[in-house]
């Protein structure tokens, strides 16, 4: 593949979710200096994933009308130049309007960019091009929240997110000037309702409500945990973010157990991990947070690769696309609403009580597991009875999951389609996955 593709399509992801998610690692910063609750303070994730999840439709919908290459050129350097501006806001009030317009600036890139590697690179190509964004995806996610976290300490909040755009704009200004000129692609008719009614999709929509809304409330709170409660240097409490390394780990080997076991049993398995870890981090000692939310990472990402895995199984070819975007929907709305509604459980009950609130949530998602594995039998047994006993081999099917360099990518159409999630991207892929 071009070298020139693979450094812009990284450069994308790097620039897309540094700037997204730097603010995270300063949330007590700006607590303190704008004398917010945590609730509140959380509203600086939450404003622009939630305007994220709004804007990701209508950004695929422009896309399709003006191009996505200018869809994605546009999105980085807008979203780039809402992060240079945010340090310079007087008022929270003004944060939150910036945070709110870089959200749906930053939608345009899960809305169209695996589906242009798709429509541009080789075929031989798309799985170095789709690994090369989702490692911009995935380093991007913790380089925001690590240059954030480790430069406040010596300087402020304001200067450590002027360094983060600065890195962002840095990126955004490297993928514009790299980033092949796309091709016209042809329109498909919309499949939304077929995308929305089925049971087992619908199932998977709420997992990801339900799975990302613990897991973006114990990041937006585990800073005030740390910090506040514990008394450690924001630059140390940073270091948590590191365990989204074993987000890399657990999602692959789930892709590849899934495969074989089956995806309800590896989607429970995850589940359970998660909650296990977030049962862990209860001791207020650093060792014991530290162990509780690396197994609660990556028992999240396990979880999430396997449904975002099902909804390309599950999905028709010619729905495959409009499901990934509502599944992008969910998992961003989940992010806002749960992230703010975690945080405020915090905020009234102390850790104890945003723990009990995100076991609720993953119980509730593997409620939702059970009823997917139900409905797919039921389905199963139907095919059955309708082919009179006789069975027929199963066409090989693709699986929409976090990809990651080793993946192996089928024939790709133009459904292709990118999910990223707190710094996660997704495509049509088959079997092994992994997180940003």
């Amino acid at each position: 593949m071009p070298s020139r593709l693979t450094t812009a399509v990284a450069a994308t992801g790097l620039a897309t979710f540094a700037l997204l998610y730097a603010p995270q690692s300063v949330l007590p910063d700006l607590a303190r200096e704008f004398r917010l609750a945590p609730a509140g303070a959380s509203l600086a994730i939450s404003a622009a994933t939630g305007a994220l999840a709004l804007a990701i439709i209508p950004m695929a919908a422009l896309a399709d009308r003006v191009g996505r290459r200018r869809v994605i050129v546009w999105s980085v350097l807008a979203a780039a130049a809402l992060g240079l501006l945010l340090p310079l806001a007087p008022t929270y009030e003004t944060f939150l309007a910036a945070r709110a317009l870089q959200g749906v600036a930053t939608a345009g890139v899960p809305a169209t960019a695996m589906a242009f590697l798709a429509q541009e690179a080789p075929r031989a190509h798309v799985g170095a091009a789709i690994g090369a964004l989702v490692a911009g995806n995935s380093a991007g996610g913790m380089l925001g929240r690590l240059i954030t976290g480790f430069t406040t300490d010596g300087t402020s909040w304001r200067t450590a997110l002027a360094l983060a755009g600065a890195f962002g704009a840095a990126c955004a200004i490297t993928a514009a000037l790299l980033l092949p000129k796309g091709r016209h692609a042809e329109r498909r008719p919309s499949a939304l309702k077929d995308a929305l009614t089925d049971r087992v999709l619908l199932c998977q929509y709420a997992i990801a409500v339900l799975a990302v809304a613990a897991f973006i409330s114990v990041f937006n709170v585990i800073g005030f945990r740390l910090a506040t409660d514990l008394g450690l240097p924001t630059g140390v409490a940073t270091l948590v973010y590191l365990a989204y390394a074993a987000g890399g780990g657990t999602s692959a080997a789930a892709g590849r157990l899934a495969d074989r076991h089956g995806r309800a049993r590896v989607a429970l398995a995850g589940l359970a991990l998660a909650a296990a870890g977030a049962a862990i981090t209860l001791p207020d000692h650093v060792a014991a947070i530290a162990v509780g939310l690396t197994l609660f990472t990556g028992g999240f990402f396990a979880a999430h690769a396997v449904a975002s895995g099902w909804v390309g199984a599950r999905a028709p070819e010619h729905v495959r696309g409009q499901a990934s975007g509502v599944y992008l929907f969910a998992f961003y709305v989940g992010s806002s609403t749960g992230g703010t509604a975690g945080s405020a459980a915090y905020q009234a009950r102390g850790w104890p009580g945003l723990t009990a609130l995100v076991t609720v949530w993953l119980a509730l998602a593997a409620v939702a597991v059970l009823a997917a594995q139900k409905a797919t039998t039921a389905r199963e047994a139907r095919d059955a009875q309708k082919s009179n006993g006789t069975s027929t081999a199963a066409p090989p099917v693709t699986a929409t999951g976090p990809s990651c360099g080793n993946v192996t990518v089928p024939a790709a159409t133009e459904n292709v389609a990118d999910r990223t999630s707190s710094g996660t991207s997704y495509t049509t892929a088959t079997g092994t996955v992994s997180p940003p």
